[in-house]
C-alpha cells in the first residue's frame, strides 16, 4: 500500500500526506502537494502525535508537519522518513508499506 494511501495516514479522519508546506527560507514558491526533496526529519517527543520534514524546493526551505492519530504509527513512519532524506516528496509518498505497518 502506498504510504499516501495508507489508512494511518491520517488526522481526524483526514488524510495528512502530503503536509501543507510553510516558508522557512528562501523565495516562496507556495508549493502544494508533492513537491520537493524531504532534508530532515525532526520527531516531537513531547507530542508523539506529529512529526515535522524539512523539504527544499527550487532554493527555498520549508517546513510541514504531520499530525496523526496514532502515536506508535507517528513514530514508525518518523524513523522511516529518517533514511529518505535527499529523496523526492514524490518518491516517498510512494513508498509501499505493508498495511500491518
Amino acid at each position: 500500500m502506498l504510504l499516501r494511501n495508507h489508512p494511518l495516514m491520517r488526522y481526524h479522519g483526514a488524510n495528512n500526506w502530503p503536509p501543507a508546506w510553510t516558508l522557512i527560507w528562501g523565495e516562496d514558491k507556495h508549493p502544494i502537494g508533492e513537491l520537493g526533496t524531504l532534508r530532515a526529519v525532526f520527531p516531537k517527543r513531547e507530542q508523539a502525535k506529529r512529526c515535522f520534514l524539512l523539504s527544499r524546493y527550487e532554493e527555498s526551505f520549508y517546513l510541514g508537519c504531520l499530525l496523526f492519530d496514532d502515536e506508535v504509527f507517528c513514530r514508525k513512519i518518523a524513523r522511516l522518513l529518517q533514511g529518505y532524506r535527499n529523496r523526492s516528496i514524490t518518491e516517498i509518498g510512494s513508498l509501499d508499506l505493508p498495511h500491518t505497518f
